[in-house]
């Protein structure tokens, strides 16, 4: 694929290189890493998905397992805590575009048919049938790096001769497996999965070598809330994160960055406009200083 960007397909819109978009971030999980359980009862959920699109989320990404070790989620058991409450988000917003955060091809079915738009795969295409569900559906899918990992297994003194070179190889091989497949090529995005597979320094690195992703021509997506690498970075618990990942977030903005996975929808929102207005990329709100 040549290097510029062009116009990203998700759902029935299409949005233009230079509009950051923000996935808000959704768990059906009684255990995730952040604010545990928060959105476990679905009335709460659905309470949180009313908040963040009133917050200016573009997507909402709605996920049932948790990426860490714990206890096993069957793939019956993570259908059972989303595909039900896609579909009630798709009753409720027709027009969203709605991520499923899920690995397995079985779940991204069931999901595509409550009403999911994206699949949101972050363990590296480990289930090569991914790409056939979202080519079935006319879904998106993100193809991310895990350097090889399992799902839900933690890295251990992983090392790369270099790692935005691996991240490279392993997300374009996953986009021409999506090609390949059937995928529209405008519905493929890349994500060097922020912590997945990785250690600080690797984290770090690809965050100061954002450009180089962006270089592709591929959407890349930015999964980066509140990761421990910030907190190894700044020496923080992961309540104290925000500004951090705030940080991190405006660095990969200016970096061309386009999807910006994050737990603040709010904050993000504002940092991702005015990167946008500093680039040139997006005009000013309100401007009157110096011109009456």
């Amino acid at each position: 694929m040549p290097g510029e960007q062009s116009d990203l397909r998700l759902g029935g819109h299409s949005f233009a290189p230079g509009q950051p978009l923000v996935m808000a971030i959704v768990n059906r999980t009684p255990d995730s890493f952040f604010q545990p359980g928060d959105t476990w009862d679905e009335a709460v959920a659905m309470d949180r998905v009313h908040e963040v699109i009133a917050e200016g989320a573009d997507i909402v990404d709605i996920g049932g397992v948790p990426a860490a070790p714990g206890q096993e989620v069957d793939a019956s058991e993570e259908i059972r805590r989303t595909a039900g409450f896609i579909a009630s988000v798709r009753g409720a917003y027709p027009d969203v575009v709605i991520s499923a955060d899920t690995w397995r091809h079985e779940v991204a079915r069931e999901a595509c048919a409550a009403g999911a738009d994206l699949i949101n795969d972050s363990w590296g295409g480990w289930d090569g049938k991914v790409a056939e569900v979202a080519a079935e559906f006319g879904a998106a899918v993100v193809c991310s790096h895990n350097g090889g990992q399992r799902p839900r297994t933690r890295p251990f003194r992983v090392s790369y001769q270099d790692v935005m070179a691996d991240v490279l190889d392993h997300t374009q091989k996953l986009a021409g497996r999506a090609l390949a497949a059937g995928v529209d090529p405008a519905r493929i995005v890349i994500d060097a999965a922020h912590d997945f597979g990785k250690n600080t320094w690797h984290s770090l690195e690809v965050t100061r070598r954002l450009t180089e992703m962006t270089a592709t021509g591929w959407p890349v997506l930015v999964s980066v809330s509140n990761k421990d690498f910030i907190g190894e970075a700044l020496n923080l618990p992961l309540t104290d994160r925000l500004a951090g990942t705030l940080a991190t977030t405006a660095v990969c903005a200016w970096q061309g960055a386009r999807i910006f996975r994050a737990h603040h929808v709010a904050a993000t929102r504002q940092v991702l406009d005015m990167v946008a207005a500093i680039r040139g990329d997006a005009v000013p709100a309100r401007a009157i200083r110096g011109l009456a």
